[in-house]
């Protein structure tokens, strides 16, 4: 009897036994399975369970876009357990690594290779003007969110940008890094670097576009500024607190670090001139503007000081997220990238904020000479649509110039802008007269008889004819074309005439060998009118019929005998207006 209960009591024992086993094997899997299989309940751990109407805006578009979790919190207390000194970074490199044989600048548009062989967390040096080490910041600055977007990007950059944006953060400012996968081939690229502090992921499901996919990234963002970076970048000393105070003194400062170069080729980090800022032809193409003479003036005095910028190049800079928001953040129907850095410029600029670079923040970019991925629809059908739009909204009626340098532009499809039309309405915002008066008057409006206008460049070599800074009644030069217009810009008028500023090029008389010089234009004057032979590649005064000649090589142009020698031979680099 004794020996059939103490057989119940273990019976029972082990039936308790397998329940509590039972009980903790569903009950660990209910716990794994949550964060894992909904997007609701992953994105509760974006920012800890507290979603924005933004964020639930976003959470309904699931087909748009993944929010990955930001896991790691203890105790569900918003302390990020993550660290850089636990994460592996040679395997997450390895993982995306050149494979044998491959192009070491196929996948890129860079030496992946080299890439590769440099530190995660390489220091770079400090090219801040000695005036910038001495100044001091606000302790209360304004909270920063970086967004980051990317592409199959490669392992080795995409970590840089990450690792250095974080070393050279101060914590108190830095909220979180949202990296947004647009679709990248393979989606362990950015979910590996959750492991890292601070980062956080959203993943497209369909590619979707620098644009679009910047937006997705500020709405997100908890941090009071937004602070866009490419995904191929490295930041320099004391890159944030300039940027912030900036935004502090002023809520409506879009302001942008000088961009270094990080070589494609060696990645060697080359500092860039602080001479510069960004500017535009009216074919929308950016370009880098050497400062006036009146604001170079001003930097040089003061290296710290504020450079204002017609237009930013549009990688890489802060804005305060709630004027980003009040501005209409991006125009959502552009494509991929390309012209959004000029169409947010003239935004800014025209509706009451301003722009800046600022010198004491350095951030360090991979400028490559070709697109390492394909458009939809090809690049220069998106660029042109993206431009188109801009011109459209923003550029009244001097978007005709924009068509006369860009004529296939009249048939882009460029999608309904009443929304952006209305935007520009509510923000009450000025007509780009003003803008081209008070803050870009560099960009030359052409004259109504020019019927086309660029650079008149040498055959022999890359000069270009240039002014040589000359004044009426004196001589022209050559010097190496930049691209730059000022000295080297040059129009052609309705009367033949060859024009700069209010000068025209004269013969002066029918003399030969005499110097070409720069006189008030006349329309009459057969000495002032030329004509272009196209197949000697000469240009041919008519009065003097002679031809324009760099005869004595570093010395003033003359005209000379046309005889077809290389040293009459031109090349007029034009764009029509019309």
């Amino acid at each position: 009897m004794k020996f059939r209960r103490n057989r119940i009591c273990i019976a029972l024992l082990f039936l308790i036994w397998i329940g509590g086993m039972l009980y903790f094997f569903v009950s660990n899997k209910d716990e794994n399975d949550k964060g894992e299989i909904s997007v609701e309940e992953r994105n509760k751990h974006i920012d800890n369970g507290k979603l924005s109407r933004e964020k639930d805006r976003i959470e309904r578009d699931i087909n748009v876009a993944n929010i990955v979790k930001d896991p790691k919190f203890r105790n569900n207390e918003q302390i990020d357990q993550r660290s850089l000194a636990k994460f592996d970074w040679k395997g997450y490199q390895l993982r995306g690594a050149l494979k044998p044989g491959e192009d070491k600048n196929q996948r890129n548009a860079y030496n992946q290779e080299a890439s590769e062989l440099l530190p995660w967390d390489r220091v770079v040096p400090d090219v801040r003007d000695p005036g910038c080490r001495k100044k001091s910041y606000d302790k209360n600055l304004p909270t920063t969110t970086i967004i980051i977007c990317f592409h199959n990007e490669g392992r080795a950059a995409l970590l840089r940008t990450v690792v250095s944006a974080l070393n050279k953060s101060p914590e108190h400012l830095l909220k979180e890094i949202i990296l947004v996968d647009d679709f990248s081939d393979n989606p362990l690229d950015g979910e590996e670097l959750l492991a890292l502090p601070r980062v956080k992921l959203i993943r497209n499901n369909q590619r979707e576009g620098l644009i679009r996919s910047r937006v997705k990234g500020a709405d997100m963002a908890v941090g009071e500024v937004l602070t866009f970076l490419d995904s191929h970048c490295e930041c320099n000393e004391m890159w944030l607190e300039p940027l912030l105070q900036a935004i502090k003194d002023n809520r409506k400062i879009v302001a942008s670090p000088i961009i270094d170069v990080i070589g494609h080729e060696d990645f060697k980090y080359l500092s860039s001139s602080s001479d510069l800022r960004g500017g535009f032809g009216w074919n929308l193409n950016f370009k880098w503007d050497f400062l006036p003479p009146n604001h170079l003036i001003k930097h040089q005095q003061d290296g710290t000081a504020f450079i204002l910028s017609p237009v930013i190049a549009g990688g890489l800079f802060s804005i305060h997220k709630s004027w980003f928001e009040e501005l209409g953040k991006y125009d959502p129907q552009m494509d991929v990238w390309g012209g959004e850095n000029l169409e947010i410029s003239f935004r800014t600029w025209q509706c009451g904020g301003e722009m800046y670079i600022i010198p004491c923040s350095r951030v360090g970019h991979v400028f490559r000479d070709r697109h390492p991925y394909k458009f939809p629809g090809g690049s220069m059908n998106v660029f042109q649509k993206n431009t188109r739009r801009a011109a459209e909204v923003w550029m009244d009626d001097y978007k005709k110039y924009y068509f006369a340098a860009v004529p296939s532009a009249r048939y882009s499809l460029f999608g309904d802008i009443r929304d952006r039309l209305q935007l520009r309405k509510d923000l009450n915002c000025k007509s780009f007269k003003w803008y081209l008066e008070n803050i870009y008057p560099e960009l030359k409006v052409p004259d109504d008889d020019v019927i086309k206008y660029g650079q008149i460049k040498y055959k022999v070599s890359e000069d270009c004819l240039d002014t040589m800074g000359h004044i009426k009644g004196e001589g022209i030069g050559l010097f190496p074309c930049h691209g730059q217009g000022g000295n080297q810009d040059w129009s052609w008028t309705k009367s033949n005439q060859i024009k700069h500023e209010s000068l025209c090029l004269s013969g002066i008389s029918k003399k030969s060998e005499e110097i070409v010089r720069m006189v008030p234009c006349v329309a009459t004057d057969n000495f002032q009118k030329w004509k272009y032979d196209e197949k000697a590649a000469a240009l041919i005064n008519l009065g003097s019929n002679l031809c324009l000649d760099n005869y004595n090589v570093g010395k003033e142009l003359m005209q000379t005998e046309c005889k077809g020698h290389d040293t009459q031979s031109w090349k007029l680099a034009f764009t029509s207006t019309g």
